[in-house]
């Protein structure tokens, strides 16, 4: 049975690297899954999900990787799929409670300069996506 090798790799470490049978992440334009046998591809991560599915043969110990990362690229080539971004944090380690009162305070930033606009937004972007993720796992929170 044909499998994907997953790196996910920020720039103080390689976080994970595993056998998969599928992967999706989240792109600027869209999610998209990779399964084994996947085209090349070369994309831009926005903050969002990233979902590791095991290969079924990798034992009782592998499980599912649900991770929030912030942005990046993914690259697939001959069944191997490399995330490179910034920050990954397992869902489970993500604080619903925290994260809602960090996008509090990121909506009251000043917004009164192009520049200070773009990072409000893309720190309010980033906050949401959290708590997608969290709400993923999590889907009482």
């Amino acid at each position: 049975m044909a499998e994907l090798t997953c790196t996910v790799v920020t720039p103080q470490q390689t976080v994970f690297e595993m056998k998969a049978s599928f992967v999706s992440v989240t792109l600027v334009d869209g999610e998209i899954g990779i399964a084994p046998l996947h085209t090349p591809l070369l994309g831009r991560v926005a903050p969002g999900r990233l979902h590791i599915y095991p290969t079924k043969d990798a034992g009782d110990d592998a499980t599912e990787v649900i991770c929030y990362v912030e942005g990046g690229f993914v690259e697939v080539m001959d069944d191997e799929v490399t995330i490179l971004t910034g920050r990954v944090v397992q869902a489970e380690e993500i604080d619903p409670e925290q994260v809602d009162g960090l996008l509090t305070e990121a909506l009251a930033m000043p917004a009164d300069t192009p520049e200070k606009m773009a990072v409000r937004d893309r720190t309010v972007a980033q906050r949401r996506a959290q708590l997608r993720v969290v709400r993923h796992v999590k889907p009482l929170i």
